[in-house]
């Protein structure tokens, strides 16, 4: 999973072709950090592409997506947000199957 700053942000999400998930996220969470395995295991099963926002750092960003909470994954296809998921418990739902449905539709 490639770590993008805002500055890229657009070319590669917004702009971006095929479904995208991107991670917002921060150093200091737990939960995101719990969540690493499980969603490395996603992103290399997975035929969307990863990208993680590290909230610290990108503030103006995550305040544009209206991030309340880490982790929250927004799902994009053809540069629209089409769902997102807050808070993912790694070892009691499958982030797999939560992270695919919104790209099935």
């Amino acid at each position: 999973m490639t770590t993008v700053s805002a500055d890229i942000f657009a070319p590669l999400v917004l702009q971006g072709h095929g479904p995208i998930v991107v991670q917002f996220m921060s150093h200091g969470c737990a939960h995101c950090r719990a969540i690493e395995p499980v969603l490395s295991d996603v992103a290399a099963q997975s035929e969307a592409r990863f990208f993680r926002i590290n909230n610290t750092v990108d503030r103006n960003l995550a305040r544009e997506y209206g991030i309340a909470a880490t982790p929250t994954f927004v799902l994009f296809l053809s540069g629209k947000e089409i769902g997102r998921v807050e808070r993912p418990q790694p070892v009691a739902l499958s982030l797999a199957t939560l992270l695919a449905e919104p790209f099935s539709t």
